[in-house]
């Protein structure tokens, strides 16, 4: 049997417990687990692309050993259907905080499906103490002065307060 390639991208700008329950969850569904970093600099990313990638994969450790399974994290900067082939992913994970999410994502796994019809998209909810997060508004927040420690992991939380000079 082939192994189960599954793809997780996003900008992770930070990486969230949001993003963290996701990775886990879809852990469980595939052999191996690759988190693709997005360039997508039209989102003027607090972290660059390196230090982005480099928090991930701090922050995944305890999930790839919990779990027993390799997980990667690679940037990439190109189309993400063309990225997830190059991978030999047989499956995109997504994960959707609220119904609003959905219209975006579902136009998304439909452009994706019909250039790649091997490739299946696969959508998580947000567990419910996760719902409400998302990266734009943990920076919002931070920015502000606001406590995002609950948002966010140790680490990210660190680099997030240094990067704003708190």
């Amino acid at each position: 049997m082939a192994e189960r390639v599954g793809l997780y991208p996003g900008t992770f700008d930070p990486v969230t417990n949001g993003h963290l329950d996701v990775v886990a969850r879809a852990a469980r569904l595939v052999d191996r687990l690759v988190i693709g970093v997005a360039v997508n600099v039209g989102k003027a990313p607090l972290f660059k692309l390196e230090e982005r990638v480099a928090l991930v994969r701090a922050e995944i450790a305890g999930i790839a050993a919990r779990e027993g399974i390799a997980i990667e994290v690679k940037p990439f900067d190109s189309l993400l259907i063309h990225f997830a082939r190059e991978l030999g992913a047989s499956l995109i994970v997504r994960g959707l905080r609220a119904v609003s999410d959905f219209d975006y994502e579902f136009q998304m796994a439909g452009m994706n499906y019909r250039m790649e019809p091997q490739i299946e998209t696969v959508f998580l909810m947000a567990s419910e103490s996760h719902q409400f997060i998302a990266s734009r508004l943990v920076k919002e927040v931070a920015s502000l002065g606001g406590d995002i420690s609950s948002f966010v992991p140790r680490q990210t939380l660190q680099h997030v307060l240094k990067r704003l000079g708190r």
